[in-house]
């Protein structure tokens, strides 16, 4: 699910330890109304609990060791951009759903290119005839030749970049990613075009390039 930036902020503070609202709004600075109603919010999500005199709120347990890992896991991750990325699939039952996204997971984690974070994957509903999914990864990639790599072999329906708010790519991997974009674009278009015949081809290519 998303967070907004106020309860990212309130979040953070409580990360640093238990405080009350008027030390919340301080420290992050937002209103005291705009903290109490994000709390309300937080705590009918199960994600902060509230104790004490005057009352102090802090994070569920489950909720800061998660936060605690993840800080973990980017003390050390040196790749070039951190994303949410999510991923969708149908299919005619819902065993076989969730056996193509496991099998999406296992890929992600199992490749050195992407250092992972944390991956959901959602219950399927039916749609009609077909089951339909989603599995949302926030993972890191390498360099852009991976991050290539993710959007291509992966094929992420929405990507929303994290951080850094700003990216710096050498030449050398520039290169080298958009040579292997040109390669796997130029297998797709091979594989698309032996696929249909002469009059879809023709018509295709007016839809693409159109009285150019």
């Amino acid at each position: 699910m998303e967070f907004s930036q106020d309860q990212k902020k309130i979040a953070h503070e409580m990360f640093l330890g238990p405080k009350t609202i008027e030390e919340i709004s301080r420290k992050a600075g937002l209103s005291q109304s705009v903290v109490s109603k994000e709390l309300k919010e937080l705590i009918k999500l199960n994600f902060v609990a509230v104790s004490g005199y005057p009352s102090k709120y802090y994070l569920k347990k489950e909720i800061q060791s998660e936060l605690e890992r993840r800080k973990e896991i980017s003390l050390e991750d040196k790749n070039m951009v951190r994303l949410k990325a999510i991923i969708e699939v149908q299919a005619l039952l819902e065993e076989s759903a969730l056996k193509s996204l496991k099998e999406v997971e296992n890929a992600l984690r199992a490749d050195t290119d992407f250092t992972i974070y944390d991956i959901s994957i959602a219950k399927p509903l039916k749609q009609e005839e077909k089951f339909s999914s989603y599995l949302e990864a926030n993972l890191s990639v390498r360099d852009f030749k991976a991050l290539v790599k993710l959007m291509y072999f992966f094929g992420p329906t929405s990507v929303e970049v994290l951080k850094p708010a700003k990216i710096e790519v050498l030449m050398a991997d520039l290169q080298e990613g958009l040579m292997e974009m040109a390669e796997m674009i130029q297998a797709y278009n091979y594989y698309i075009i032996k696929l249909m015949n002469k009059k879809e081809i023709e018509t295709f290519q007016k839809q693409l390039f159109g009285n150019r």
